[in-house]
């Protein structure tokens, strides 16, 4: 079943210009830029990253967990996001 992403336009544009920052890094490090610009920028596409990532998390749980719920088969979808958040989001 396919379900309804919310925030496609959104993560793909963030996705997309985390990218091109990542590229830019890259070269920033190749040039030997000054240190704490590289790690602004490196923190910058973090914060996107994180932001992406939300959107999606968002949508998951907008839809398969919603669909989950109400087919009373919640607990493991649940359970997925709790470990995501548990291991990942810190």
């Amino acid at each position: 079943m396919e379900h309804k992403k919310h925030h496609t336009a959104k993560v793909n544009q963030l996705l997309k210009t985390s990218k091109g920052q990542i590229e830019g890094i890259l070269k920033m490090y190749a040039d030997d830029r000054y240190c704490v610009d590289i790690s602004k920028q490196i923190l910058a596409v973090i914060s996107m990253l994180q932001n992406a990532n939300a959107l999606i998390l968002n949508d998951h749980i907008n839809t398969c967990v919603t669909e989950a719920i109400l087919e009373n088969k919640g607990k493991e979808k649940i359970d997925e996001i709790t470990d995501i958040i548990v291991k990942y989001i810190k």
